[in-house]
């Protein structure tokens, strides 16, 4: 776990005992986890980490904040944005008939796993342009820990302009999504470890399921 300190912060938390260097730590992160959920009940924007990639991401039931997330990404109103739930029992909120192959799905997955069930509710109108919805159950502490206190699911959806690729560490994020945005959590922005995009699943109205990115 990689913590975004500045260079005088970081000198001082070296020289420290390992109990001290916690306890500031987990200071550091309970202060990022009440400016997010404070920014998203605000009806914010947010650039924040995620189980896999940077997203930029809104509370998922405030219809104007949704629309805000695609504004700061140049993204076209026909291309859904998925959602994160911080567990399996969150779908039954936010998903028409949960179907027994997705519960399956999720737990034998192994590694981020996102599923696209036929029909949500409960959800902003903009999130999806039919009734369709993609949902990830986040496997990330400080995402889940978020949609916990916020009591409501976050959009998510890769933290660049359409069109350009996906940024894979905060270093690639340009600065126009950085200024767009309302708040940028101030986590893990020197992490440099190898991120990538979650396994994207269908699911049929049959009970069959495709999988369109893996």
């Amino acid at each position: 776990m990689v913590w975004n300190f500045d260079e005088a912060e970081s000198r001082s938390l070296a020289s420290r005992s390992p109990v001290v260097k916690k306890s500031i730590m987990e200071e550091a992160f309970e202060q990022e986890i009440e400016r997010t959920v404070a920014a998203l009940k605000a009806g914010k924007t947010i650039l924040y980490p995620t189980d896999t990639i940077w997203g930029v991401g809104c509370d998922a039931t405030n219809n104007k904040a949704c629309l805000r997330v695609y504004a700061v990404k140049q993204r076209p109103l026909n291309k859904s944005l998925i959602i994160l739930v911080d567990s399996v029992e969150r779908l039954q909120d936010y998903v028409v008939n949960v179907p027994a192959i997705a519960y399956d799905l999720i737990k034998g997955a192994k590694s981020p796993l996102s599923i696209i069930y036929p029909e949500s509710k409960n959800l902003a109108k903009a999130v999806s342009d039919d009734k369709s919805i993609c949902i990830r159950v986040v496997d990330n502490d400080f995402c889940k820990e978020v949609i916990r206190r916020l009591g409501k699911p976050i959009t998510s959806t890769s933290a660049n302009l359409t069109g350009q690729p996906s940024s894979m560490i905060f270093s690639d994020i340009c600065d126009e999504i950085k200024n767009k945005v309302d708040y940028v959590v101030q986590l893990y922005h020197d992490s440099f470890c190898k991120p990538k995009s979650s396994t994207i699943i269908k699911l049929n109205e049959d009970n069959t399921f495709e999988i369109l990115r893996q």
